[in-house]
């Protein structure tokens, strides 16, 4: 036995050595060090386990949350723990899967938050604090963007972004405001506004920035066949039910040019996000549910959106799991709740999603949804803070999410990036912002 185990031992030197002379030492070091990291089907979390937070995330890592696994209300209690956005360490990147590449498109942004791909390529982002939208286009050798422009400013807290019609040839590129919907003239190729906004939609439910009561982001996306305007209006409060909540809480339907407003779909706390599944014409929303009824409670989620749908906020949570603050309040609610396609850790803070409409990426990517985590505050322990990778080929979620890309959060629990939003460039390489580095971060796979 000891002969063999000297032998194994030989022949591992040798093959050390092997390597050192076709790739030297540091690619001999890289050839280790890139092999492939476990895959997704090899790593999964499930029930309580797949809680977590943040010290476990790694890329490739699967979590699946079902509506059995929630914990009591306030099985823990309400906690304060807002991420304090330090500068970026030395050391510190994100983390992708083994054999996709990051790199710093762009930096020195203000806020940068919704982010969409234009037919020639450019990309759009909405900077809401500064009030305007840029336009970022181009690729230069290592990475970064080629040229910049200011689209338009003078905005209020813009958000949304969304050209109309879809396809090869848009006349309008419409904005979010926090109290309107606004659009401007566009062809495509233009990197500043042609003329003054006009507004679709003049009196939306508006909110603060951060600090004051009113989530304030409105994403506004159009249907398949660009007959209907979808807007995203998240509540006044956490878990009110109030005069105040009117028009909240909600997506709201128009007719391209602002009129004929309806709910398209209610009780979805803040669907900050909204994407249409290219293929199917299927609305998906990305949600921020409530807080103060512990770390684990309740999960935020991505789902398919039902046309009426009714997903119970305030009242209800992931189905008829009823909030302790209503207790007895709508019985006649709770059979109607619908429970989402994919829970999320609790506090997560889900914010954008896109589909990933081209070939670059592997095939399991292709068709499926990428979605950026903001990061948590009402938990013990960070979640969040990472992109997601949501299976839902044919239209379908399986319920279960991989951490994509990950690193944002530092060993001792320092927060430097905060991812928001995710689109395809034309290239096929995916495109992150993040208000916490104020960057726009690229995804290649080599």
């Amino acid at each position: 036995m000891h002969r063999k185990n000297v032998a194994i031992a030989i022949a591992l030197v040798a093959i050390f050595f092997a390597v050192i002379s076709m790739h030297g030492v540091f690619g001999a070091v890289s050839f280790l060090s890139s092999r492939p990291q476990p895959s997704a089907s090899d790593s999964v979390l499930r029930g309580r386990d797949a809680f977590g937070d943040a010290t476990i995330d790694r890329p490739g890592l699967r979590r699946v949350i079902t509506a059995a696994d929630l914990p009591a209300p306030y099985a823990t209690s309400s906690a304060d723990n807002g991420a304090h956005v330090v500068p970026r360490p030395n050391d510190a990147w994100p983390q992708a899967p083994a054999g996709f590449q990051v790199q710093q498109y762009a930096t020195g942004l203000n806020q940068p938050r919704k982010i969409i791909t234009a037919p020639n390529g450019d990309l759009f982002i909405a900077e809401s604090n500064a009030g305007k939208v840029s336009v970022y286009r181009g690729v230069k050798p290592d990475g970064t963007f080629a040229q910049q422009e200011v689209f338009a400013s003078g905005l209020s807290r813009p958000f949304g972004l969304a050209f109309y019609p879809s396809g090869a040839d848009p006349k309008f590129l419409y904005v979010g405001n926090t109290a309107s919907v606004v659009r401007f003239a566009y062809q495509n190729g233009d990197l500043k506004a042609r003329a003054k906004p006009e507004t679709i939609v003049p009196n939306l439910p508006s909110g603060s920035i951060v600090t004051g009561p009113g989530h304030w982001t409105r994403d506004v996306v159009f249907s398949k066949d660009n007959s209907k305007m979808l807007v995203a209006v998240g509540s006044h409060s956490n878990v009110s039910d109030n005069a105040q909540e009117k028009r909240r809480a909600d997506i709201l339907e128009f007719n391209p040019d602002g009129s004929y407003e309806k709910i398209y779909a209610s009780g979805i706390r803040n669907p900050v996000g909204l994407a249409i599944d290219p293929r199917t014409g299927d609305l998906w929303t990305s949600v921020n549910e409530r807080d103060e009824i512990g770390d684990d409670l309740p999960p935020d989620y991505i789902t398919k959106v039902a046309p009426g749908g009714f997903y119970g906020w305030p009242w209800f949570y992931i189905g008829p799991n009823e909030d302790p603050r209503h207790m007895g309040e709508r019985p006649d609610l709770k059979s109607k709740v619908l429970i989402p396609d994919v829970l999320i850790q609790a506090h997560s803070a889900s914010l954008c999603l896109t589909f990933y409409t081209a070939t670059q990426f592997p095939p399991e990517y292709r068709g499926n949804i990428f979605a950026a985590e903001h990061g948590s505050w009402n938990r013990a322990k960070r979640t969040g803070y990472k992109v997601i990778f949501v299976p839902a080929s044919n239209g379908k979620a399986t319920g279960e999410y991989d951490d994509f890309l990950t690193g944002f959060v530092t060993k001792d629990g320092q927060v430097w990036g905060r991812p928001v939003g995710v689109t395809v460039g034309s290239d096929g390489s995916l495109y992150v912002t993040d208000d916490g580095s104020n960057s726009v971060w690229r995804i290649t796979y080599k």
